[in-house]
């Protein structure tokens, strides 16, 4: 088959609202019965085999932390190596495998998802990461659909992205090869469609992948991982295993095939990895791709010439969506002096109304955290505040007796360095300093010097000059920059996600640049009738 191949344009998947009598509403309550009746025996994924070890781990819904709903097969060094081995062995034949039959497979992962998995996509994040379900949504049904759809169409405009010169005699052309050796994917708990984005795209390029979900994003890694198959992604091309990071760091960074990782999770992690291959990088074949998205300490600045409701829905949005565990999250808020009272006023009005409990309960805004440890991290902050005699605006209160629920937290700090204005907390605890109006300026270097952190940002503003200014001024403080809008809900193929600084290295997730990351070009200059003289005409007597 030969062809000049269009693959189809890529278009934001619609999201569905759940609204009371909707079919789809119906249809996914049943979906969530289905899953909590059951539970699943969850294998890892090692070449052609599902590898059920017996050593096996419970899974329980973070809201709901009595009922169990499944259990993961937990994995050694054996499984790492097995895993690294089953992707090397599977390299040919995906690398040399037409690019369209690449598309095809992640199209088709696509529609899938968006069509008959729909609902079981977004009820097993619902009960495994205790999403609501709108954020389930747009989170594991939406953006993992808008991910493989425009990756692929971002696949096809680089290997389209040619040399625009080719002199009389020669043809010039770019090849984007897959990386040498294997890709590692670390993924983390909060997001679906990062899970299932982080080895896909690599291995949308041809490249073969060891993905590592986080413990509590297993069980619905492995119902991505039944779609991809079913899409016809063939065995070895991505090995889902559950190994203890350590373990799998310690095989991973040390093998010689190593060629990159894809990563999202903590600042710290990240840094020991780099510092890692950066040691062991003369064991390695090629220099090893390193990607990473890490933390954040994101905040929104009010001018005096703020809307207010605008400003109060953007916080409690931005700040309280998936309970804060959000990279993007809201976690610091400037507000003028001379806004502050009305502010004030209607935000406290409307978080009592956030409801929390279970996501099974639709009318629920707030669920529960990930797990005991971010429950204990979190609470651990609001006590400390407590004992710091600093006022909680709202909330404050939390019980892990049934799940671990933790009220939405609003903290006013004594000063603008607090401890909560500058550490990442990822959770439902916001912190807010009130401004003196005179010191608009003067928040620009506050703002920006707070934290190590530079992934997101908003600005309120309706004056535009003084959104000009704040615009330029904290250019290097969010890699997404908000006018007017909660700094949260990154749209593949509108708002490319990532930030620098401590965040990262700014390779935008949902943006071409992304995937160039996951090949290596090689140039070839082919000459049509070559040169059968060395000598120049420079050379020639007068």
């Amino acid at each position: 088959m030969n062809g000049f191949f269009k693959v189809p344009t890529g278009v934001n998947e619609p999201v569905y609202e759940y609204a009371p009598g909707s079919s789809e509403r119906s249809k996914l309550k049943d979906a969530l019965k289905e899953l909590r009746s059951k539970v699943l025996d969850i294998p890892m994924f090692i070449g052609n085999e599902e590898v059920r070890t017996g050593d096996v781990v419970s899974l329980q819904p973070p809201h709901d932390i009595h009922h169990k709903i499944g259990q993961y097969h937990r994995g050694n060094a054996s499984h790492v190596q097995k895993a690294i081995d089953a992707a090397l062995a599977a390299k040919s034949d995906w690398e040399n495998m037409v690019w369209e039959q690449r598309a095809a497979i992640f199209l088709k992962a696509a529609e899938l998802m968006s069509t008959k998995y729909r609902y079981m996509v977004n009820a097993s994040t619902m009960l495994a990461q205790s999403k609501n379900a709108y954020q389930s949504e747009i989170d594991s049904v939406c953006e993992m659909v808008d991910f493989l759809r425009f990756n692929v169409q971002y696949m096809s405009e680089i290997y389209a992205d040619q040399p625009p010169i080719n002199p009389k005699g020669v043809w010039n052309r770019v090849e984007y090869r897959p990386l040498e050796g294997f890709v590692f994917a670390l993924t983390p708990f909060n997001f679906t469609a990062i899970a299932g984005n982080l080895p896909t795209s690599a291995a949308m390029m041809g490249n073969v992948v060891v993905w590592k979900p986080a413990d509590s994003q297993i069980y619905s890694a492995h119902l991505l991982m039944r779609i991809f198959k079913e899409a016809g992604m063939p065995d070895g091309v991505i090995n889902l295993i559950y190994v203890d990071g350590p373990t799998v760091g310690d095989i991973v960074f040390n093998h010689p095939d190593f060629a990159g990782i894809h990563f999202t999770g903590s600042t710290g992690v990240f840094r020991h990895i780099w510092q890692t291959i950066g040691n062991n990088i003369a064991k390695y074949r090629s220099y090893p791709r390193i990607v990473g998205e890490t933390g954040g300490k994101d905040f929104i600045l009010a001018h005096s010439s703020a809307q207010v409701d605008a400003l109060v829905a953007g916080i409690i949005r931005g700040a309280f969506e998936f309970q804060g565990q959000k990279c993007s999250a809201a976690s610091r808020v400037y507000v003028p002096a001379s806004l502050w009272p009305e502010v004030k006023e209607k935000l406290v009005k409307e978080m009592a109304t956030l409801k929390v409990g279970p996501t099974e309960d639709f009318s629920n805004f707030v669920n529960a955290v990930i797990d005991e440890r971010a429950f204990n991290k979190i609470s651990g902050y609001i006590d400390q505040a407590k004992k710091d005699g600093v006022e909680i605006l709202c909330g404050g209160n939390y019980d892990k007796s049934k799940g671990y629920f933790i009220d939405p937290t609003i903290i006013m700090a004594p000063n603008a360095k607090y401890t909560t204005m500058c550490e990442e907390i990822f959770g439902p605890v916001l912190t807010i300093w009130v401004y003196e109006d005179a010191d608009w300026k003067n928040m620009f270097s506050i703002v920006d010097t707070t934290s190590e952190y530079a992934l997101t940002g908003a600005i309120f503003a309706q004056d535009r000059y003084a959104a000009a200014e704040a615009t330029h001024a904290l250019r290097h403080s969010a890699g997404n920059f908000y006018i007017n809008d909660k700094p949260t809900g990154a749209v593949v193929g509108q708002q490319p996600f990532g930030g620098g600084r401590g965040s990262g290295t700014n390779d935008k997730a949902g943006a071409k640049v992304n995937l160039l990351r996951w090949v290596s070009q090689r140039t070839i200059k082919e000459t049509l009738v070559s040169p059968t003289d060395y000598r120049y005409a420079f050379l020639s007597e007068e």
